[in-house]
């Protein structure tokens, strides 16, 4: 082998080499990356509350409920300041947590309907309260930064107001007929 194909032949590797340690490294970052854009809505004393009412479904909603009413109030605030960058990026990051407590929420009331838990108080409550967000997010201006974020928050605002308000419905029909079930929170149901 002549001297230049040696010369070519090392460039070749370390040219493969350098590629295959930015591919590590790049792969390395990409994890962390993704740890840092997972955000929780919750506050730690928050999260508690949820924990412990666990074993009260009704007071679960209630809270779920609690929290999104926070959540709604703040992009309200926030709408009524000037437009800008920073205040349009805050918007987006408060509507997505908006759409991920409304989504835990309705996995929530899917959850304990099934097993026919008595959630009428915390569903009066839902249903009064999730046309309150509707109104709230429907009178939102669009800007390009949370168009999408915007849209889907009042997709499930409405999809949660409308599950709520068909679980009164239907469980207020329930009670009547089982009186012996009611305020249960874990009820095997009757035919």
């Amino acid at each position: 082998m002549t001297p230049c194909c040696r010369f070519l032949k090392g460039k070749k590797q370390t040219a493969a080499r350098r590629l295959a340690l930015a591919l590590g490294c790049l792969l390395c970052v990409l994890p962390v990356t993704a740890q840092r854009r997972h955000h929780d809505p919750l506050t730690g004393p928050e999260v508690e509350k949820i924990r412990e009412a666990a074993i009260d479904p009704w007071l679960r909603i209630k809270l779920y409920t609690e929290f999104v009413n926070d959540h709604v109030n703040k992009l309200a605030d926030l709408a009524k300041r000037t437009p800008s960058v920073q205040r349009d990026r805050k918007m987006d990051a408060t509507l997505q947590d908006i759409s991920s407590l409304m989504d835990e929420l309705g996995s929530n009331l899917d959850q304990y309907g099934d097993r026919k838990a008595d959630l009428r108080p915390g569903l009066k409550l839902l249903t009064k309260d999730s046309e309150r967000w509707l109104t709230t997010l429907r009178g939102i201006s669009k800007a390009p930064i949370f168009e999408l974020s915007l849209e889907d928050a009042t997709d499930v605002g409405k999809d949660i107001s409308d599950q709520a308000a068909e679980m009164l419905k239907k469980q207020t029909e329930y009670f009547k007929l089982h009186k012996d079930q009611r305020w249960q929170e874990r009820v095997e149901p009757k035919d």
